[in-house]
């Protein structure tokens, strides 16, 4: 028995060891992957590329911002920020210094999207965003507003954002079929929803045998107890308000 007791306790003390050094050994190499994110602040990409290398990192130029306190060219920026510890492999973003702002914003309000690009990159400036507002009573594809502003100074980033307005589409709808209705009842329905009503034909009838050819007979005509038996547009086109529908009927 007490041979037992003594197997057990030794059994359970090298458990205990080996879970112990399991634990130690999978900290070790965890942290042994890691590596101090070094300051990139004031490098050029060439110096921060090797500095971040040296570490098994590298780096990334995302953006770039104009900076009058740092210099033309050097890293401004940096995400993750120093001091943070990372696995070697990681990727750093960073965002470079255009210097002092030097160019004008232009003025591009009223002129037309192309024309504006045109004149914005001709600078050396770059369109960030488009934005389009449909608006009725002004030219399609103009310039309506512009961030920043013309001759905005102390500007963040050589970008540009545009408000240019889009044609004012008409509202359309998907035509109902009115076949097999009565002429009067669509006429009401054709009105209430916005549609003209167009041309009303009667369809020919068959061939009365009765009837020679030298009796005169008088062209039927549409009443409102009439039945559609076509139209156009036909059912399920697409059709703007206003639009005109013709109809056969009989």
């Amino acid at each position: 028995m007490k041979s037992f007791l003594r197997f057990a306790l030794l059994t359970l003390l090298l458990l205990v060891v080996a879970m112990v050094s399991a634990v130690v050994t999978m900290s070790v190499a965890i942290h042994g992957a890691e590596v101090t994110v070094p300051s990139l602040i004031g490098m050029n990409p060439v110096d921060a590329e090797r500095a971040a290398t040296a570490l098994g990192l590298s780096v990334a130029i995302e953006r770039q911002y104009y900076s009058a306190e740092v210099q033309e060219g050097r890293i401004m920026m940096q995400i993750p920020a120093p001091g943070t510890r990372v696995r070697r492999g990681w990727q750093l973003r960073a965002a470079q210094s255009l210097g002092a702002q030097r160019v004008t914003v232009p003025d591009v309000l009223g002129e037309s999207g192309r024309a504006a690009d045109l004149n914005i990159r001709r600078r050396g400036l770059d369109v960030a965003s488009i934005a389009y507002l449909q608006m009725s009573g002004v030219t399609n594809d103009q310039v309506l507003a512009q961030s920043p502003p013309a001759n905005a100074s102390s500007i963040s980033a050589p970008r540009i954002n545009l408000l240019i307005s889009n044609e004012l589409q008409p509202e359309s709808f998907v035509m109902p079929s009115f076949i097999g209705q009565p002429l009067g009842t669509v006429n009401l329905t054709i009105l209430d929803a916005g549609f003209r009503v167009g041309v009303v034909t009667v369809a020919p009838a068959t061939q009365d045998v009765s009837i020679t050819p030298s009796q005169s007979t008088v062209p039927p005509q549409p009443s409102p107890a009439s039945i559609v038996v076509s139209q156009t547009p036909s059912p399920g086109q697409r059709a703007v308000a206003g639009a005109v529908v013709n109809f056969e009927v009989r």
